[in-house]
């Protein structure tokens, strides 16, 4: 079990697919290939999870402070940067829809996991890793500064999050 600090050159972040033989990981499953993005993804920079339960206070009359904190509906999100510009993030978000002319009227969007590793090199068989599963992209952003990288950016949402470390 690590008990380190890490820093973001401990990280590795790959793409999988959960269910290859749905629609929506089929063609997730394709962008994923063709872009080499299972092994690693590179030039990602401030890549930013959250979850966010919809806590509820309940507050009886003549009382200041709540009795009860009722826990709601859950929601996995983020926002991943990178300055490798070459189309995959959009395909995640668009699916056929990044290409012109669409092959079709209406397309499927990619639905795929994220699994972020931190190892610390001097013991490689720790480790501490995040997947953030059914991960689709809700918004593209390609910026092109006066003075810095180019970058894009991309927030998701997810179905459901799991945290292991060994």
């Amino acid at each position: 079990m690590p008990n380190d600090v890490f820093r973001a050159i401990d990280a590795t972040l790959v793409l999988g697919v959960e269910d290859a033989n749905a629609p929506e990981g089929a063609v997730a499953n394709g962008l994923v290939t063709q872009y080499d993005l299972s092994n690693a993804v590179g030039r990602l920079s401030n890549v930013t999870v959250s979850v966010a339960s919809d806590l509820k206070p309940f507050y009886e009359i003549g009382r200041r402070y709540p009795t009860h904190l009722r826990p709601g509906v859950i929601q996995v999100s983020g926002v991943v940067e990178r300055a490798h510009v070459n189309g995959a993030l959009l395909r995640l978000l668009l699916g056929d829809g990044a290409v012109s002319p669409p092959s079709a009227l209406n397309f499927v969007q990619p639905a795929f996991n994220i699994i972020a590793t931190l190892t610390d090199p001097a013991r490689p068989t720790q480790f501490s890793r995040v997947t953030i599963f059914g991960v689709r992209f809700e918004s593209w952003t390609y910026s092109i500064p006066t003075q810095d990288f180019v970058m894009e950016s991309a927030t998701f949402q997810a179905l459901r999050i799991a945290y292991e470390e060994a």
